[in-house]
């Protein structure tokens, strides 16, 4: 919802007298929920992908390359999708992007429920792509022109937040709707529950705070008063040529680098989010009614953990050191859980140690947020997302292949401990540089 009157000439006569509206939060609070139902149309191959009745339907019993293609086929074209559409938030504005891609998204998820065969259900899942690719970048863009820089890290946390508190909801939910109806309606689910964020995006929504009705010029003071050495009001300046604003960040060791901590990331999450369940349903033997629940740990440890991260990113300032101890108190719990022969210890092992690694995320965002112009924001973040997501694309189908050749699970935790510990090099740099 956008208006035509500039809040500029009351600034600073109604900064005195107004009390500040918390536009900026209720935007953000739509942010958290808009992320959280796309990664409920992320999880539910992953449960699904465990169901017998699904495999059976699909000719996928026993083919464990063409269950990580479901996920891999949806994170490449997520990845290329960032990369390439990305620049459309800084040309159209980023919340027209994200009704686009919204749109997109509910189609896919209509034409998931209806899939006959397993060719059409990989479509779904490169239509999906397409649609998370378009709008993921967009909330970084939204973070940096309705937030200051001081109160960023944690406004980071919120809405990385609906990673990891909406698949812990999902895992059981999925489960329950499976065993009672089938596969099917989880996609329906997802579907209805995607129409909410899309009413709010369209009503209370704009690409800046100055275009926005509901705020009031004391908040918008709030909001600007630390901008001046990330180029204020960026609206009156001409754009920038695409070439010119991915120089800005192609050219930067420190993007870079922030690619290679996010792509580990990446890898880690992807090949757990599809091949969780399964694991523990053949290699733990836990029962399909535990699967649910015990699918949910590492993301209501992943909560827990980018809360404590978004606090310690706005207090200490020392994003590098917290990407380094995230990715060191990873490694070591999931190679002490792969070898404890209990099953529930090892299960809340390997859970806290991928729920500590969520602590990289809001220190990634904050980073990129603070190194990069609002006029390039947009196309940054889709690149960083896309190459890191490209990575991660391929760990559902290496697992797989993996799995395929070893039988073993403990080959397939091991390689992502090494992971996880490339990444760790990394963000000891930014730790040594005291980013």
């Amino acid at each position: 919802m956008n208006n035509d009157y500039d809040l500029s000439d009351n600034v600073s006569f109604s900064s005195s007298v107004q009390k500040p509206t918390k536009q900026r939060f209720f935007v953000l609070s739509i942010l958290f929920l808009s992320l959280s139902v796309i990664y409920l149309d992320r999880v539910n191959i992953s449960i699904i992908a465990a169901n017998t009745h699904f495999l059976t339907e699909m000719g996928l019993a026993g083919k464990p390359v063409y269950i990580g293609l479901l996920m891999s086929m949806f994170l490449i074209t997520y990845g290329i999708s960032n990369v390439i559409l990305s620049p459309i938030g800084d040309f159209i504005g980023p919340r027209k992007a994200m009704l686009i891609a919204y749109l997109i998204i509910s189609v896919s998820l209509i034409l998931g429920g209806i899939s006959s065969f397993f060719g059409f259900l990989i479509g779904t899942r490169i239509l999906l792509g397409v649609g998370e690719g378009l709008y993921y970048p967009m909330q970084n863009t939204f973070v940096k022109n309705w937030f200051p820089p001081r109160e960023r890290g944690r406004a980071n946390t919120a809405w990385i937040l609906g990673q990891s508190l909406s698949p812990a909801i999902a895992m059981p939910i999925f489960t329950w709707i499976i065993a009672a109806y089938s596969w099917r309606y989880t996609f329906y689910f997802s579907f209805a529950l995607s129409l909410l964020p899309l009413l709010l995006i369209y009503f209370f929504t704009s690409n800046t705070p100055r275009e926005n009705k509901f705020i009031n010029a004391r908040e918008l003071a709030i909001i600007e008063e630390d901008h001046s050495d990330e180029g204020k009001a960026p609206q009156v300046k001409e754009k920038a040529s695409l070439l010119a604003r991915t120089k800005i960040y192609l050219t930067s060791a420190y993007f870079w680098m922030l690619v290679i901590i996010f792509a580990s990331n990446s890898m880690l999450s992807w090949g757990v989010v599809t091949w969780l369940p399964t694991y523990l349903n053949t290699e733990r033997g836990f029962s399909w009614g535990n699967v649910g629940w015990v699918s949910s740990l590492p993301f209501i440890f992943g909560l827990l953990f980018k809360i404590i991260s978004g606090i310690a990113v706005d207090r200490t300032g020392k994003k590098g050191m917290i990407m380094l101890i995230s990715a060191l108190l990873c490694a070591t719990a999931i190679f002490c859980g792969v070898n404890i022969d209990n099953n529930y210890l090892a299960a809340i092992m390997i859970s806290f140690g991928i729920g500590a690694s969520s602590m990289q995320l809001p220190c990634v965002f904050t980073l990129l947020q603070g190194m990069v112009p609002g006029e390039a924001i947009s196309s940054a973040a889709g690149a960083l997302n896309g190459m890191a997501v490209g990575f991660g694309a391929l760990s559902p189908v290496m697992i797989g292949f993996t799995l395929s050749l070893t039988h073993n699970f403990h080959a397939v935790m091991y390689l992502l401990v090494a992971i996880v510990m490339t990444g760790a090099m990394f963000a000891g740099i930014f730790a040594m540089k005291r980013l």
